[in-house]
């Protein structure tokens, strides 16, 4: 079969999803086409190292929307279909079977794929990703009669993973190479608590250390970790959670700017337009300058920016001019923390603790050049709320810088910080 689309979106995760959703929503009558290379519905990704890990979730429970949705608003879903090349002159994809599928205008939501482990040892059985609800189908098929579990990467992904499987009885142990967890998107202070929750849970937790190898069995099957500071540790079962490889081979082929000047993604301007004609990108692999990480190219992954982005380019597509300008917000769930982030950490120089991590609910404020561009908020819903707003008013160059007293203190309530009322006196 062969389609041609008036609009063509390449993934169908919460990007995809949410563009054939709001151009629907914005009356476009066009005929959409909904390709990914899963089989699946559109799913919720953040519950496959939750819920769904556990259990506690079927995959019916994670869809995004209810089975007959898309075909009632007359989406096409074109399910198991990879594109692996496209002709922007043409308007057209090429597919991994062999398929052509025109195109009047294009969108790039594909996200990526896990990245794995390239040391000796990394082709046996019995590692793991979980990026896909296939990826977590075998995981949780793999694990029954396995009790030691080596989780490779401490950042969202490999501790949410390690807080369900330590919670089902498995002893688990989660290998850094970092100083700290989550050390490419938290501070200090919220380090020190998430570490400090998922020791008192049972797992066992290393960091400053790499891996060098994996050892396996006779069968072939992973049996343990080599580390860097030569220590192995034995392993029945391993999940790697290193981060994401963007999938944007085909749009550096056909002539986008991709690569390290793109953030290892695809670069985009205010409207996520790509630099080939009628081809936009959004999501994971989309790279843009973001004035809440100083003026950078960033990628962004998380399902606040899947789903912002794609409402811009769906304002784009008919025929609005409105850029991506949101702020960008992050959120975890291990145990009994909630941690939910707004703004972009990374980079800060000074980080102000709110609130006692003893409490069980504090945040961390992040400054750079002494104005506020991130809050790490730790069952701390108020100032997650009130931060986004007083965030947009620190990035403004004439907003006052806020003395450092007035944010470190619990009772006062972020949104009273936004007037510069509690400006540093000269």
């Amino acid at each position: 079969m062969t389609w041609t689309f008036d609009i063509a979106i390449a993934g169908a995760g919460h990007a995809g999803a949410q563009l054939a959703i709001s151009l629907r929503q914005g009356g476009f009558d066009g005929t959409i086409g909904l390709i990914s290379a899963e089989h699946e519905a559109p799913y919720d990704r953040p519950s496959l190292t939750k819920d769904y890990l556990t259990g506690a979730a079927l995959a019916a429970d994670i869809r995004l929307r209810p089975d007959g949705f898309w075909a009632e608003r007359n989406i096409t879903r074109v399910p198991g279909t990879r594109i692996t090349d496209l002709d922007p002159a043409a308007h057209r994809l090429f597919t991994a079977d062999g398929r052509r599928i025109g195109y009047g205008r294009l969108a790039w939501a594909t996200g990526g794929t896990a990245r794995r482990l390239t040391c000796p040892g990394s082709d046996l059985s019995g590692i793991h990703t979980i990026r896909s609800l296939a990826d977590a189908d075998r995981l949780r098929a793999d694990l029954s009669g396995r009790p030691r579990v080596v989780v490779v990467g401490a950042g969202y992904v490999g501790l949410e993973a390690a807080a369900a499987l330590v919670g089902q009885g498995h002893r688990v142990t989660v290998v850094e190479a970092a100083d700290r967890v989550l050390a490419r998107v938290s501070g200090r202070n919220i380090a020190a608590a998430i570490e400090a929750r998922h020791r008192d849970a049972g797992v066992e937790i290393r960091t400053g250390v790499g891996v060098e190898a994996l050892t396996g069995d006779a069968a072939g099957r992973v049996a343990g970790v080599v580390l860097s500071d030569g220590d192995c540790l034995p392993a029945d079962l391993v999940i790697v959670g290193i981060g994401l490889v963007p999938e944007v081979s085909a749009l550096a082929a056909a002539g986008a700017t991709t690569g390290a000047e793109a953030a290892g993604g695809v670069a985009v301007d205010g409207l996520c337009r790509t630099g080939l004609p009628d081809v936009w990108a959004l999501g994971d692999c989309a790279a843009h300058v973001n004035r809440f990480a100083g003026g950078r190219r960033v990628r962004l992954e998380c399902v606040q920016n899947a789903v912002d982005q794609a409402r811009v380019v769906a304002g784009a597509m008919l025929g609005g001019d409105q850029p991506y300008d949101a702020v960008p917000r992050f959120w975890s769930s291990q145990y009994d923390i909630k941690l939910q982030t707004i703004g972009i950490a990374p980079g800060h120089d000074t980080e102000i603790l709110r609130g006692r991590p003893e409490s069980g609910s504090f945040s961390a404020v992040y400054l750079r050049d002494g104005r506020v561009v991130a809050i790490d908020c730790v069952n701390a819903p108020l100032d997650f709320a009130q931060g986004r707003g007083l965030i947009q008013a620190q990035a403004d160059a004439l907003a006052p810088i806020l003395d450092p007293a007035a944010l470190a203190d619990p009772a006062r309530p972020l949104k009273t910080l936004q007037t510069g009322t509690v400006a540093v006196p000269a």
